[in-house]
């Protein structure tokens, strides 16, 4: 017993000293650092050229990345965005550098969309459409748009390239794969949509339309470009990227961005089936492209990019949902777009060698892409990973 004493004792002095110690210890100053906003622009994301190219449809601006010797990947972005706000991020990214080395980028950006873009006048129309003398420019259509970006690809003698769209930039390169299916390699679409606007939808973007051909972006209109952009639960729970969009917002070009809106606004059907009898699939309207159709799992676009899906040519198609993601997979899971589009780049045969780090975000793996592309074939049903 008194050996259990002494060691308590013992014990006991040691944590007496040990809290004498602590009390010598004093704070005496705080420095506090604001962290780094986010933003935009990235000093590593190297554009060796900026062009506008003209065409009958209005002029395109084009930012070049990369080598120009090198097969061509070309973007075209979404409403309210541009090739920074909607690509730089994505492409800026470390785990995209390595696939970068093997790929020229070329970002299209529609009529007066892109940075510092001017308002676009009657004059500006190169349609001759006799409305354009009125009070504005006759924006082109979603058709026209896809026959701009013609343009673009020949204007740089391009043969064929790998196609990258987001939202009503996607909507423009199925319709560019429908009317110059040789010119096109591949697809990969982020919320693309095959039918035109709803109701509901036609709703809320006339009354966008509307506030932005005065001149400004209403309150209304940046909290529907927010749920266009993000959905509901990323506009509650990503603040530092809702910040940074909202921060964005302010130097958009309100008048050019409602013409753009109204357009995609008045968009038609794609009109393409799927088609499972061998006899009518050669002359049945689809995209004969590989094509790689991304959405979150909270998008706000979902229902529609499961539409389209079951249209497509489940042979020639991956269907991927996103977990844990909003309406911008490229800017709220770039690891896990980053390492789906590097399997559907090396299924179609290019930089086999390479082999993507694993991240902790990314959770798809080449067996599993090797499975579900197996399923995907037997089943005819395109398949879902998370």
């Amino acid at each position: 017993m008194e050996t259990h004493r002494l060691l308590e004792t013992s014990t006991s002095v040691e944590e007496n000293r040990r809290m004498e110690k602590l009390t010598d210890i004093e704070l005496t100053s705080i420095d506090t650092t604001d962290p780094k906003p986010r933003s935009f622009y990235d000093a590593s994301a190297i554009l060796i050229q900026e062009d506008d190219i003209e065409t009958p449809y209005g002029n395109m601006h084009v930012a070049i990345q990369g080598d120009r010797s090198k097969m061509p990947i070309v973007t075209f972005h979404d409403i309210g965005l541009n090739h920074v706000t909607c690509f730089q991020g994505f492409f800026s990214f470390s785990e995209m550098q390595p696939i970068l080395h093997h790929f020229s980028v070329y970002h299209i950006n529609a009529p007066g969309q892109e940075e510092g873009a001017l308002h676009l006048k009657p004059e500006h129309d190169a349609l001759g459409n006799p409305d354009s003398l009125g009070n504005r420019f006759v924006y082109p259509t979603m058709d026209q748009l896809a026959e701009a970006v013609h343009h673009v690809v020949e204007h740089y003698g391009m043969k064929r390239f790998i196609g990258f769209g987001v939202g009503a930039g996607a909507n423009i390169l199925s319709r560019y794969a429908l009317s110059h299916p040789d010119s096109i390699d591949s697809l990969a679409l982020v919320n693309a949509t095959a039918t035109p606007a709803g109701w509901i939808e036609w709703g809320y973007q006339k009354m966008n339309s509307w506030y932005l051909f005065s001149g400004q972006v209403t309150n209304f209109t940046e909290e529907y470009l927010l749920w266009h952009w993000f959905g509901k639960k990323t506009r509650w729970e990503n603040h530092d990227l809702i910040t940074c969009y909202k921060e964005y917002m302010k130097s958009v070009n309100a008048q050019n961005l409602g013409l753009f809106i109204e357009s995609y606004l008045k968009r038609s059907d794609l009109g393409i089936v799927r088609e499972m009898d061998l006899m009518k699939k050669a002359a049945s309207r689809t995209i004969k492209c590989r094509s790689l159709v991304l959405v979150g799992d909270s998008s706000p676009h979902i229902d529609e990019v499961v539409d389209m899906n079951g249209k497509m040519d489940p042979s020639e198609t991956d269907f991927m949902k996103i977990a844990d993601c909003g309406g911008m997979p490229l800017e709220e899971q770039p690891g896990k777009v980053c390492e789906a589009f590097l399997f559907f780049l090396q299924g179609m045969g290019y930089i086999p060698s390479l082999h993507q780090t694993k991240s902790a975000a990314a959770t798809i793996s080449a067996n599993q892409m090797n499975h579900f592309n197996n399923l995907n074939n037997a089943q005819h049903v395109s398949p879902q990973v998370c």
